[in-house]
Parts: structure tokens; C-alpha cells; sequence
């Protein structure tokens, strides 16, 4: 499969305009060097809206489910460093969905990504599931496209971390979670219109109501592109 890994941690929120340029500073040089330091973190990616609004996506790459409730990762998510305590307020409307890899197949990242937050209907998870295989399997080698991953979201058992409690709200989840990539903005927009559209998606197995966003490659790195980083000093 494509992704580094059996898992992945998915999360999208809002980031305001005035905050943006502190964010991705922090978010490239003190938070990816952070997360990739720990062990089963295969790759790191992050997207900001198309259109210029306030939406980012993030994707970590796991080497397995596992590495979700790991002590490593738990210690970091309880010890955010001032620079993370100072920002995370500003990560608004959050969803955050801890997830096994269930079809994955082409290549990430690319230059765009389109997500689509989805939900099978009762009784409908293997048709829907089939469905999405079948488009992983084609959409990945048509012009414009890259690659085709479905995940679902797994609760690990941990308890509510640190991070969680400064960011203020509760953070939502996103059931399953289809990620499309490609280098051409208009072929993800006419599959987000065609066979990802909801009505498309329903005729599947999907329930109503999907959520979908439209993103550019802001930053990707791997452990071995981090393994340099100094601390830097906004990090104090």
C-alpha cells in the first residue's frame, strides 16, 4: 500500500488569517520535527484550503494502530512545549480521527488532496467498502490524479490528553475518511462532483450528509528529513 504504514491520524480544523504565518513556522520546524521524532511516525503532511479560507488537513502516517496509544506518543500529547500551549487555542472547530488504513493505493502526498469525511449506511459498510476499493483501483491512474486512501476511525484508549484540554472544545471525529490526491486542482474537483459526490456516495452505501475539503500541499517530511532540526527560537 502507498501510506507508510498500517494507520494514520487525520485532523482538520480552522486556523485564522492572523495566525497563519505563526502557525506553519511553528507547525514545519518545531511540531513535525516533535511528532516525526517518535518512533512508528512514518510521514507527516499538511494542506491548506484551496480557496484561500481558514481550513488546514494534516495527516501523520503509522507504521501500525498501535503507535496511537504508545507511551511516547501519550507523553508528548500531555507535554506540549509553551510554543504548542500558545497556539493550540487557535486550532478551532477540530476533528481529529485516529484511524487504521483500510484501502490505499497510487501515491501521496501530491500537489492537492480532496477529503470527504463519510459514514456507511446501517448495514451497508462491505458494499460501501467495495465500492471505494473498485475506485482505488482506477482513480489513481487517470490524468490528474496520484493516488486513492480510505481510512476508519478507531478510539484508541487513552484518556483525554493535555493538548485536547487547551484546545478548549471537544474535538470531533470523522467515521471513515476518503483522501484523494492528484496535481490537477479540476480533476478533483470534477470527482468531488461525480463519483465522491454525495448522491454518488449514497447510491454505495454511504449515509447523507459526507463533509468535503479541498486542500494544497503546504509541507511533507519524514523522519529522516527532520532528523537535523534544531530547536528553534520560538520554541522558548
Amino acid at each position: 500500500m502507498s501510506l507508510l504504514g498500517k494507520a494514520a491520524l487525520a485532523m482538520w480544523w480552522d486556523m485564522s488569517a492572523s495566525r497563519r504565518s505563526e502557525f506553519e513556522h511553528w507547525h514545519t520546524h518545531e511540531h513535525f520535527p516533535e511528532r516525526l521524532g517518535i518512533p512508528g511516525f512514518r510521514r507527516a503532511s499538511r494542506w491548506t484550503s484551496v480557496d484561500g479560507e481558514e481550513g488546514v488537513f494534516v495527516m501523520y502516517e503509522l507504521d501500525d494502530y498501535d503507535v496511537l496509544a504508545s507511551p511516547a506518543y501519550v507523553a508528548r500529547l500531555n507535554a506540549p512545549t509553551p510554543w504548542s500551549a500558545r497556539l493550540m487555542p487557535d486550532h478551532r472547530n477540530m476533528v481529529r480521527s485516529q484511524c487504521r488504513v483500510l484501502e490505499s493505493r497510487g501515491i501521496n502526498p501530491a500537489r492537492n488532496a480532496l477529503t470527504v469525511r463519510l459514514s456507511p449506511a446501517p448495514g451497508r459498510d462491505v458494499e460501501l467498502r467495495t465500492a471505494i476499493r473498485r475506485m482505488s483501483e482506477q482513480i489513481p491512474l487517470q490524468p490528474g490524479f496520484a493516488g486513492l486512501h480510505l481510512l476508519r476511525h478507531e478510539t484508541p484508549s487513552i484518556a483525554a490528553t493535555e493538548e485536547q484540554k487547551i484546545r478548549r472544545n471537544a474535538d470531533r471525529t470523522a467515521d471513515w475518511v476518503l483522501v484523494a490526491c492528484g496535481y490537477e486542482v479540476d480533476a478533483l474537483h470534477a470527482l468531488s462532483e461525480r463519483e465522491l459526490s454525495n448522491e454518488s456516495l449514497v447510491a454505495v452505501g454511504a449515509a447523507p450528509g459526507a463533509e468535503r475539503g479541498l486542500y494544497a500541499l503546504s509541507c511533507s517530511a519524514t523522519p529522516f528529513d527532520v532528523a537535523d532540526t534544531s530547536p528553534i527560537a520560538g520554541s522558548r
